[in-house]
């Protein structure tokens, strides 16, 4: 098989031959499955709840710790991905992710569940993976789509799993297990499943176009000498760039919402509505389902920004999008009807990932020389976001209804961070020129197949 050494110029989902294409379904389908995993357990709080006799603090510390330690998790697989590349990368963070996934069933008390909640926390950072993947292996002109789209179907596993671990929970029970044992049981089947799209992933996908880092380095060797040395300094170019930081918090006011919204949507329909926890699980599946498109046409109108006013154009409509954000958040905090309810959260659904995939249909511009680095910063931002909107969320005397509307408040003025993203004359020209370079490249999905 030989591979073309392009990045694909348009994104074709019934291929799955070209390395750019395998990489692509791989690694959303990994994210899926990692976001699955991380998530399994929320929608099945009200049972482990009663379990274990759970404080309304103590399950905020539970949702603090199931996002914090992917802060840093973020920042570690952002600097390994820029040195030994995604794939292996992404191989061992399935592999190892799994065993706390499959381990949280031996918890019998408030402090061991908590130190695997915090250790599942870890696999968040498959995402910082994942948009590498895609930015190094799309042109300009559909990067912002390819990045979006395999995100937002990533973050759709948060949505599926509301919906289909208290299926897995009631198919133990049918079984003949007590409660207390098949939330236990329904938790292996994510991580089996994380172990065996690892192999997968080593099998299948390759770090860019041309081929893998290593396989690279040993025709190229002048390659391997531009990899580290564009590696170097990455960190420190990336922390002094205040752009990564606007886009650090901007990304902690829609991607940490959404983590926030997944960790307690259930119990709190479960409690506010009176429902049960299948038809709970159900209804705040809807919210993660809206990846299936909403990240995708967040990416994909900030791609088409790009087109017509340059990066400033990618920056004004992704500010836009994370104010209607916060103002659709305040609406669905104040919802009494189940029927509003519902339909306030579908919206407000539909902008908080539109602004995650505009987030990063900028990322890719900022620094080229350190997209894993900027990649695994921003998506930090995300979890600090959910780890703030935690503490907030643990208060005895606040109710989530109120906790909401106050986050709206805040992330309709983290909006205004967008004003402090600017791009020079030079990197418009730069983004400018690739952009038509890639438009006239000829399409590279297809790999040319020759006899081995």
């Amino acid at each position: 098989m030989k591979f073309s050494a392009k990045k694909a110029t348009y994104i074709n989902l019934l291929d799955f031959k070209s390395p750019q294409m395998r990489a692509f379904h791989l690694s959303w389908f990994a994210f899926f499955l990692c976001f699955f995993g991380w998530f399994g357990i929320a929608p099945l709080m009200a049972i482990v709840r009663e379990e274990l006799e759970l404080s309304k603090s103590q399950i905020g510390n539970i949702i603090i710790a199931s996002v914090s330690v992917t802060v840093l998790a973020r920042l570690f697989i952002g600097w390994l991905v820029d040195r030994i590349g995604p794939r292996i990368t992404y191989t061992y963070l399935l592999a190892l992710g799994a065993i706390p996934v499959i381990l949280i069933g031996l918890s019998d008390s408030y402090e061991s569940f908590l130190l695997f909640r915090l250790a599942i926390g870890i696999i968040g950072a498959s995402f910082v993976i994942t948009q590498y993947h895609t930015s190094v292996m799309f042109a300009p002109n559909v990067v912002g789509t390819a990045n979006a789209t395999s995100a937002g179907w990533g973050n759709m596993g948060g949505g599926v799993t509301q919906m289909v671990m208290p299926a897995i929970f009631a198919l133990f029970v049918s079984l003949g297990f007590l409660d207390a044992e098949a939330w236990r049981y329904a938790m292996v089947v994510p991580g089996f499943a994380m172990i065996l799209t690892a192999i997968a992933y080593y099998k299948w996908t390759t770090d860019f176009p041309e081929g893998n880092i290593k396989d690279l380095s040993k025709k190229d060797l002048d390659y391997k000498r531009k990899k580290k040395a564009d590696g170097k300094g990455a960190l420190k170019t990336a922390l002094s760039d205040r752009r990564v930081w606007a886009l650090f918090l901007i990304y902690a006011a829609c991607f940490g919402i959404e983590l926030t919204i997944n960790n307690i949507a259930a119990i709190y329909y479960h409690d506010n509505f009176n429902l049960d926890l299948k038809t709970a699980g159900l209804i705040a599946g809807l919210f993660g389902l809206m990846n299936l498109f909403a990240r995708s046409l967040g990416g994909f109108f900030g791609d088409k920004a790009g087109l017509r006013w340059g990066l400033k154009g990618r920056v004004s409509f992704l500010g836009a999008v994370v104010l209607i954000e916060g103002v659709a958040l305040m609406l669905f905090s104040q919802m009494t009807l189940l029927p509003l309810a519902i339909g306030t959260m579908i919206l407000f659904s539909l902008f908080v990932q539109m602004a995650e995939g505009a987030t990063f249909s900028v990322v890719p511009f900022v620094n080229k020389k350190a997209i894993g680095m900027i990649s695994g910063i921003v998506g930090a931002g995300g979890n600090v976001g959910a780890v703030m909107a935690g503490f907030l969320l643990k208060i005895e005397g606040l109710s989530y209804a109120d906790a909401l509307f106050f986050l709206g408040i805040t992330v309709s003025v983290i909006s205004s961070a967008s004003l402090l993203i600017r791009f020079s004359k030079t990197d418009e020209k730069v983004a400018h020129e690739e952009l038509e370079e890639s438009l006239t490249q000829q399409p590279t999905l297809q790999p040319e197949m020759v006899n081995s």
